[in-house]
C-alpha cells in the first residue's frame, strides 16, 4: 500500500472556493460516495475566525453552484455541523479511476485541501498523480509504504492513538505554548540547553509560572500516554 499526502487545490470543489473567500475551515467528520448517482454525501465540521465569518461562509457554501444540497446539523459560536451532497470533482473521478482510495479525513482551509490517499503499487499511485495534473494543483507533501504488518498494528492502535490525541486537547494554550517552547528551547535536553529562567523571560512572567504549566501539560501528557500504552496491542 502506498499513501500519499497532497495538498490539493481543485478547481470544482464548493468546498475549497468557499475557504478561499471567507475566513473559514472545513473538515470531513464522515463522508459516503454513490456511484451510481456519482454523488459525495458528508458530514462536515465548519470553524469560522468568529460568528461572522461563519454566517458569510455558510450562505456562500449554499449558493456555490456545484452543492447540491446542504443541511445545518448544528451551530455553537463560530463553529458549525452541516450535511452535504456534492457532485464527483474531477480530483475524485481521478483517483476513483486508478482504484485509489481514501485513508484519512479531509481538512480544507485557505482555497487548499489535504487529501490522504492509497494506492496498492507506486506504478498506479504514479500515475494516478499524472491523471490529477490535466484539471488541479498539487503538492506532495509525503509518500509512504505501509507493509502488512504496519498496516495491522496501525488498525488494531487506532483506539491508543485516539487517547494520545485527546491528552493533547486536554492542554490549554499556555500549557501547549510552554511545552513546545521548552522542546524547541532545549529544556528537555541532557544537559539542558535552556532553564527555568530562560523559559520565564521568553514569556516574561516568573519562574514558578513556568514550572507550573510546565507540571500541567506534562501531567496531561503523561497521564494519557500511560492510559495509551496500557490501550496498545
Amino acid at each position: 500500500m502506498i499513501t500519499l499526502t497532497l495538498d490539493m487545490r481543485q478547481y470544482d470543489c464548493p468546498f475549497i472556493d468557499t475557504s478561499d473567500d471567507y475566513d473559514l475551515s472545513f473538515t470531513t467528520l464522515h463522508w459516503d460516495f454513490n456511484p451510481t448517482q456519482a454523488e459525495l454525501e458528508t458530514r462536515i465540521l465548519v470553524d469560522g475566525a468568529d460568528e461572522g465569518a461563519l454566517n458569510n461562509g455558510l450562505q456562500a457554501l449554499d449558493d456555490h453552484p456545484n452543492l447540491y444540497d446542504h443541511e445545518l446539523l448544528s451551530k455553537r459560536g463560530s463553529s458549525a455541523h452541516i450535511r452535504t451532497v456534492i457532485g464527483e470533482t474531477n480530483a475524485m473521478g481521478t483517483i476513483r479511476d486508478y482504484d485509489g482510495y481514501i485513508t484519512g479525513p479531509f481538512h480544507i482551509e485557505d482555497g487548499t485541501e489535504e487529501w490522504h490517499v492509497g494506492f496498492d503499487s507506486n506504478e498506479v499511485a504514479g500515475d494516478a498523480l499524472s491523471g490529477l495534473d490535466t484539471s488541479n494543483d498539487y503538492t506532495v507533501e509525503s509518500r509512504d509504504a505501509m507493509d502488512v504488518g504496519v498496516l495491522q498494528r496501525f488498525a488494531r492502535n487506532v483506539d491508543a492513538a485516539a487517547t494520545l490525541v485527546e491528552g493533547c486537547m486536554e492542554l490549554s494554550d499556555v500549557e501547549r505554548e510552554t511545552l513546545r517552547t521548552a522542546v524547541d528551547e532545549g529544556y528537555f535536553n541532557n544537559p539542558r540547553d535552556a532553564s527555568l529562567d530562560d523559559l520565564a523571560a521568553e514569556f516574561d512572567v516568573s519562574s514558578s509560572a513556568v514550572s507550573k504549566n510546565m507540571r500541567r501539560a506534562q501531567r496531561k501528557i503523561v497521564g494519557q500516554a500511560v492510559d495509551a500504552i496500557e490501550e496498545m496491542e
